[in-house]
Parts: structure tokens; C-alpha cells; sequence
């Protein structure tokens, strides 16, 4: 699992990064998803990984 916080405001950030913070579930800054690791997560994290906190999470 992964523990991702949003930590900066994807306001004046592209279009697209603006859809995958929110496709990830974030809407707020300091808001807080749960999210199963798999390659698709990661490359949305990835993308954005300048806007996020992530941490990962044993099961």
C-alpha cells in the first residue's frame, strides 16, 4: 500500500497533472489517500511526484 499526502496546490500547474493528482483521489492540499502499489499507481505517482508525499505501507 502507499500513503499519499498532496502537499502542493496543483493550481497554474498542466491540465494533465492537474487530472492525475485529482484521478488519484486528491482533492485538497494535506488531503491523504490510501492506494494498492501496482505500476499504474506508480507511474501517476511518479508524474507528479513534485505535488506529493509518498510513503509506503507493509500490508
Amino acid at each position: 500500500m502507499l500513503k499519499i499526502t498532496l502537499k502542493r496546490s496543483f493550481s497554474g500547474r498542466l491540465k494533465r497533472h492537474h487530472a492525475t493528482v485529482q484521478a488519484l483521489g486528491l482533492r485538497k492540499v494535506n488531503q491523504t489517500v490510501m492506494r494498492e502499489d501496482n505500476p499504474a499507481i506508480r507511474g501517476m505517482v511518479n508524474s507528479v511526484s513534485h505535488m506529493l508525499d509518498v510513503e509506503q505501507i507493509a500490508d
